[in-house]
């Protein structure tokens, strides 16, 4: 599988990285672990969870604890205050049997009061800066599904990644709310690392009682569908993209990973006609 450099963290993280948000809904199991093994088996090095995933933290010690050394590992806090994040954070690397991550995230932050908090006296940047000191945390990232606020806070803070919604569908009903291109064309610039979430994503859910797929918006969910919508993203200025929360479509990801090449321009402008009538997840109610 491809490696990309992962900005200025040195590292080359491969295009697909395995996202903890597979346990959701998901505990570990057989099923989950034989997932975990095969994209390990297969060259995925780079690892992003959150203690919101469900039993992610707990069910991917065992595998950290056995391939730390081979894998940059990503954790993230919803935590907005200095002494929440702090002990959100030493309960992770506990449940991970890490000592230390790779990348710390601030996660989902969609709201400006949110950003003000985190980075304001007692906000949870203050412990993430001090554990930085420490060496218990290497590289401090964003996550968000808002392009406006990650606009805003790449300005205010000197992140070493950000990771938000990438995808065709997206791109095919731009708006200043969903409109990831400028954030992608400012990280180039300051040399922050890009990565993607919800790459295969359709849109909402026509009928939220029935869902096929273990996922909480409507997944592309063949094969070709699959392999499109990945290789788009993956055809933007991003190192990386994060697998799906559904164990049969991460599968379908990595395979469609493994025998990626880059989109051209007209390829894109084909897909984004074909996806056009495809209501997008975002802008939603919580853009302020």
């Amino acid at each position: 599988m491809e490696r990309r450099l992962l900005g200025r963290t040195g590292h080359k993280s491969t295009i697909l990285a395995l996202g903890g948000a597979v346990f959701i809904g998901n505990p570990p199991s057989r099923e989950v672990d034989a997932l975990i093994q095969s994209a390990l088996d297969r060259g995925v090095n780079h690892i992003d969870v959150a203690p919101t995933y469900g039993d992610a933290e707990l069910g991917l010690g065992k595998w950290v604890k056995e391939y730390r050394k081979s894998i940059f590992l990503a954790c993230k806090t919803m935590e907005r205050t200095r002494k929440d994040a702090a002990k959100e954070l030493r309960r992770s690397l506990k449940r991970l049997q890490t000592d230390h991550f790779d990348l710390y995230q601030l996660h989902q932050v969609d709201k400006l009061e949110e950003l003000e908090t985190i980075l304001g006296p007692n906000g949870a940047m203050e412990a993430i800066l001090e554990a930085k000191g420490q060496g218990i945390i290497k590289h401090v990232g964003i996550t968000s599904h808002n392009p406006l606020l990650l606009m805003n806070a790449l300005e205010r803070f000197n992140f070493d990644t950000v990771l938000l919604p990438v995808n065709c569908v997206l791109r095919g009903h731009r708006q200043p709310e969903n409109d990831y291109e400028p954030v992608l064309a400012l990280a180039k610039k300051r040399g922050v690392a890009v990565m993607a979430m919800k790459a295969i994503a359709k849109g909402p859910w026509l009928d939220e009682k029935k869902r096929p797929h273990n996922t909480w918006y409507q997944p592309f969910d063949t094969q070709k569908e699959i392999d499109d919508a990945l290789c788009f993203t993956l055809s933007q200025d991003v190192t990386t993209a994060t697998s799906s929360s559904d164990v049969r479509l991460t599968s379908m990801m990595i395979d469609a990973a493994e025998r990626f090449k880059p989109m051209n321009d007209e390829e894109q402008a084909a897909l984004i006609l074909r996806v056009s009538s495809h209501k997008p997840l975002f802008p939603a109610d919580f853009i302020p």
